[in-house]
């Protein structure tokens, strides 16, 4: 298949003859004969099992234009305090009624090994498994995936390689991509990668991996597109929302994410096509509204601190899986994270332990308890120190790591507030801090939001009790207010 010849005077000035000299050594690369690629090539003009292919096929082929990448804007416009100077202890005023903390019964996450199929028999049915966060997921697969190549490596190949992939029998596979990521609970970033982790034992060529995940997450309804740059093929994800630190084109109104690039800096030019698959319309949505349901690794950890001369301890379990998870999140919006739930494993012996400390204590008292146990159970270090980017940490994230910064400790303290007292609390973001804010009748450093007056809750200002603002941040007006939402689970 030839491209036209503007197109193809394109792609020369963009890589240098580098579709050239592949054309010449493309055997090498994939160590498979010409006779065999020509095979493939002949055996994918069947009829396409779905009518929108043939349609689609002709966006691949037609001429190609170039588009340049943008970079989203960082989080912090400055960064963030390289330490934070603890105040003076003081005991906090008693104020409020006396507390009597119920614990609710969530549902814990669910240990699906029963309803996945997981016995032996099955799985040995299947032509190949992946480890995906604790669990063996075996899958069906056609022949043709294998042989389904990046062949040229230029837009002919890609056209090639969906003529081969939309003419197979992938439909067992697709069925069981969405039987997974629903017995799994998985949100579309769990999606996402549930198809990258099957590419990666399909293929060890990165681009061929992108290309298989850009052909199903398509079929799953996802708009995704591919396109060429810098001599590789780009997977770009459609989102509603900034993804931060990771590099975006624009297609129309819309914006489109390259994931593998966050935080690694911007890819330059590519070549594309405008249309997006028919019917594939979803965003990807990074909200994490329910945890997975992974089969847990469950793991121990321990946290103390002093207050006013007292020692406070509590234990408890943490997911492993989930946290591995949870790392493996680009930059989303703070909405994201605060109002993900917490493991409700996890919660329920923090919160028993806290529980033994504050009940029968003034509501001011109990507060500042929690503030303080956020404040001192862990070390501070900024994201760069410690992960060498920035990284906003989930809650779960931030009881597992022994160093956290300001935004992972007003994460854990509004998710905390929320759960114990049933507050509203709201993050408060400065040009390189964040702290929070909580709706109670307290005197004090406070922020309006909307109609309302929120009390300072500073989880990052150590010793700081409530209605204490840092002293640079006292007179200077906050950039933003993330609203948590009360938890309905």
């Amino acid at each position: 298949m030839q491209i036209n010849k503007v197109g193809e005077q394109k792609l020369f000035k963009l890589f240098g003859h580098f579709s050239l000299i592949l054309l010449v050594a493309g055997s090498s690369l994939h160590a498979q004969s010409f006779e065999d690629f020509k095979r493939m090539q002949n055996s994918s003009f069947s009829k396409y099992r779905d009518s929108r292919d043939a349609a689609f096929n002709n966006y691949l082929k037609a001429e190609w234009e170039e588009y340049s990448a943008k970079n989203s804007k960082p989080l912090y416009e400055k960064e963030k305090p390289k330490s934070i100077t603890p105040t003076i202890e003081k005991k906090v005023k008693s104020l409020g009624p006396k507390v009597n903390i119920k614990i609710a019964k969530k549902v814990e996450e669910r240990v699906v090994v029963k309803k996945l199929p997981q016995a032996k028999e099955v799985l040995d049915n299947k032509d190949i498994y992946i480890h995906f966060f604790g669990q063996k997921l075996g899958f069906n697969i056609d022949y043709a995936f294998k042989t389904a190549r990046f062949y040229p490596q230029t837009q002919a190949g890609i056209a090639n390689y969906f003529d081969i992939m939309a003419s197979s029998n992938y439909e067992d596979t697709l069925r069981e991509i969405r039987t997974y990521a629903k017995e799994l609970a998985l949100n579309d970033w769990g999606t996402y990668l549930l198809v990258k982790s099957l590419s990666e034992v399909l293929y060890s060529n990165l681009d061929e991996q992108k290309l298989f995940s850009w052909f199903f997450l398509n079929k799953l309804g996802y708009e995704v597109k591919i396109g060429i740059g810098s001599k590789h093929v780009v997977l770009m994800h459609y989102s509603k929302k900034i993804i931060y630190s990771t590099p975006s084109f624009t297609f129309g109104k819309k914006k489109f994410y390259v994931i593998s690039n966050y935080a690694k800096g911007s890819v330059g030019r590519v070549y594309t096509y405008k249309q997006s698959y028919p019917d594939a319309s979803k965003d990807l949505d990074l909200s994490l509204k329910r945890l997975p349901a992974f089969q847990p690794d469950l793991q121990k950890k321990s946290l103390s601190f002093k207050q006013l001369g007292q020692e406070f301890h509590t234990s408890y379990q943490y997911d492993k899986n989930l946290i591995d998870f949870m790392a493996t999140y680009p930059q989303a919006d703070y909405e994201t994270y605060f109002n993900a739930p917490m493991s409700s494993r996890t919660y329920k012996s923090i919160a028993e332990d806290l529980k033994k400390k504050i009940d029968g204590k003034s509501s001011s008292v109990a507060i500042n308890f929690v503030l303080n146990f956020v404040q001192k159970a862990f070390g501070y270090e900024r994201d760069q120190q410690q992960f060498g980017r920035e990284k906003v940490m989930f809650s779960d994230e931030t009881l597992y790591y022994n160093k956290s910064d300001c935004e992972d400790r007003a994460i854990l303290f509004s998710y905390l507030v929320k759960e114990l007292f049933g507050i509203s609390v709201i993050g408060v973001k400065y040009k390189d801090h964040m702290a929070t804010a909580l709706y109670i009748p307290m005197k004090g450093d406070s922020v309006r939001a909307g109609r309302r007056k929120f009390v300072i809750a500073d989880p990052t200002y150590i010793n700081a009790n409530i209605g204490q603002s840092m002293p640079k941040y006292k007179s200077k007006i906050p950039e933003s207010y993330i609203i948590v939402k009360s938890d309905k689970r």
